[in-house]
């Protein structure tokens, strides 16, 4: 069942399942972003970098943050829109690294438009070892369940 404006209050946290970040994914997201930069690519060349092997692409810790977020099916059905987002690359991601992701409800308002809300979530995103790897903030449109509020 669907969190709406309602059902949410500020300091709210939801932590979602875990996900291994594989080998298919770093390739797939080569193919679809054409970004084949040798650090994602080319294991020779990454052992010399100061990451000391390939990592992944900073943008698909972003994207798996945001299939993480949908897993948890707290928003299936009320969320309007992805309004914004703020995003920082804190660590290298590596092949073989389970990720999860703690959201906590940052800011909420109603807007001018009856019925509806802005959720602010703080988005962190978490290794296996407890290390945040990215972290960054999440604006969506959001529905209310009474549409006389606002």
């Amino acid at each position: 069942m669907p969190k709406y404006y309602e059902d949410l209050e500020v300091g709210d946290k939801f932590i979602t399942p875990r996900r291994t970040i594989t080998e298919a994914d770093i390739v797939a997201f080569s193919g679809i972003s054409g970004d084949y930069n040798a650090l994602h690519t080319d294991e020779v060349f990454a052992l010399e970098t100061e990451f000391g092997g390939r990592i992944a692409h900073g943008p698909l810790g972003l994207v798996i943050a945001t299939g993480l977020s949908n897993r948890t099916g707290l928003f299936d059905g009320s969320t309007i829109a992805f309004l914004e987002m703020q995003w920082k690359f804190t660590a290298p991601i590596y092949p073989g690294d389970t990720v999860h992701l703690e959201m906590t409800v940052a800011e909420m308002r109603p807007t001018s438009k009856v019925g509806r809300g802005i959720l602010v979530r703080q988005m962190n995103l978490i290794n296996q070892k407890g290390h945040l790897v990215q972290t960054g903030r999440f604006i969506t449109l959001i529905r209310m369940r009474d549409v006389g509020a606002g």
